[in-house]
């Protein structure tokens, strides 16, 4: 591939298709690091609110860095790849790749229409960059397609960037990740990717430089092994539930071994979020098409793991409220999948919500960030304003969602509004002997 070669009297233009989540920290990313930057998005509502300088999600620190940027003309949203097609020097495809419905595969069909869109319109040499998460395979097959209905023709190299992002933590990971990973085809590729990533790569940041199969298996293998982790600890948490052992204690015990580590072994209602389940069960998927049966045997008990925690908690309800819950009023603090975020995409707090009202009690809940998400997917569940009036004539309460908020929480306070002093720290992050001398009944996973 020859690349069209860059005025030196001006920085590098940036697309990014797609701006939810991924893309949103991607665009304002790319703006600080002083590139100018448009952003694609075909959803009037999310690109009226981006120009806005407003991110279309709960992600902190966010806001105002797309603010200063927008203001500053440096990076702008529209909905025509016209306006991106030969204006940028490199395209990073940043759209979802969520689960087929009906199978654990993943939908492509966001890159693949991406592809329907730009290729038509390339007329000059470019590096399209993608950074969604993909089964291996596809960075080849998009390549194929540019090449083919592009007509800049073999002038379009596709490369393959995975992204790290934690979500609560999105801003920082892109302005300052822990490594970058290049997937490339030729040298002229990586000189172009590392002159955008120039200011993390000066500040120390690692680069992997690698096969475009390589990149693509990076981050699906990342996530596969955190879920295996976060399952390790969970099915250590019912050995612990089974013998009067202290999971926490445990985890700190393992977590001192350098070849184990401490992160990820924090007991709980399982994983959940946009990301881990639905790459797993990708992963999966394109095992299974590739014919390697072991990573399907070792990652389908790690799901059925994770989905059993969810039922423990629900089990641990039933042992506390007894089997007639009608009439019996739930607590649920946290709507969110984890804290710091308002994605409640196969969050475990609401379904374990969901779970408890089919048995006959009314769930409340509460959370900070993700009252209006929660309400779209949940609709039939109660919602309050506050964790307090969440509490009012609880016959038992869930600790759901690990935000600061309920850590801060004043049990005798909370004590004089509840019908009974019950809660269940499904997040271990409680401090069990305040609220046991308030006088709650404390009960956590794993605890004794």
């Amino acid at each position: 591939m020859t690349q069209g070669s860059t005025p030196a009297d001006r920085p590098l233009r940036i697309s990014v298709i797609g701006t939810n989540y991924l893309g949103a920290n991607t665009a304002a990313g790319m703006a600080e690091f002083g590139f100018d930057v448009i952003g694609v998005e075909i959803d009037e509502g999310r690109l009226k609110s981006l120009n806005e300088g407003r991110a279309p999600l709960y992600e902190p620190g966010l806001d105002p860095l797309l603010k200063t940027h927008t203001e500053s003309g440096r990076l702008r949203f529209t909905n025509d790849y016209r306006e991106i097609a030969d204006w940028a020097d490199v395209h990073f495809i940043c759209v979802g790749t969520p689960q087929t419905e009906g199978s654990d595969a993943a939908d492509l069909s966001q890159v693949n229409s991406v592809v329907d869109m730009l290729a038509p319109l390339l007329t000059q040499p470019t590096l399209v960059v993608g950074r969604s998460t993909v089964p291996v395979g596809t960075s080849a097959k998009v390549e194929q397609r540019f090449q083919t209905e592009a007509p800049a023709g073999t002038a379009i190299e596709v490369a393959w960037q995975p992204e790290f992002l934690r979500e609560a933590h999105g801003v920082d990971d892109t302005l300052r990740p822990d490594r970058l990973v290049f997937g490339v085809q030729s040298e002229a590729a990586e000189s172009r990717l590392r002159e955008v990533f120039a200011t993390p790569i000066a500040d120390g940041t690692p680069v992997v430089v690698c096969n475009r199969p390589t990149a693509e298996l990076v981050k699906g293998g990342a996530n596969a092994f955190l879920a295996t982790k976060i399952s390790f600890i969970n099915a250590m948490a019912e050995m612990c539930d089974a013998t009067g052992a202290d999971v926490s204690q445990l985890a700190d015990a393992l977590g001192f071994d350098k070849r184990i580590g401490r992160g990820m072994l924090n007991a709980g209602p399982g994983y959940g979020g946009g990301c881990l389940p639905k790459d797993l069960r990708a992963f999966m998927a394109r095992a299974g098409e590739i014919g390697v049966e072991e990573v399907i045997t070792l990652l389908r008990e790690v799901d059925d793991i994770n989905r059993r925690r969810r039922s423990r908690i629900v089990d641990l309800t039933h042992e506390l409220l007894g089997t007639d819950w009608v009439g019996r009023n739930v607590t649920v603090l946290g709507a969110a999948f984890k804290a710091g975020t308002d994605d409640v995409r196969d969050s475990p707090a609401l379904d374990v919500a969901g779970r408890i009202q089919l048995h006959g009690a009314t769930v409340t809940v509460y959370d900070p960030e993700a009252m209006d998400n929660a309400r779209r997917v949940r609709p039939t569940l109660k919602y309050a304003a506050s964790a307090v009036e969440a509490c009012a004539g609880a016959h038992l309460v869930l600790h759901l969602t690990e935000w600061p908020e309920f850590r801060e929480l004043d049990p005798n306070q909370l004590k004089s509004v509840v019908d009974s002093p019950v809660i269940v720290d499904a997040r271990l992050s409680l401090d069990a002997a305040t609220w046991r001398n308030a006088g709650w009944t404390y009960r956590a996973p794993g605890k004794p």
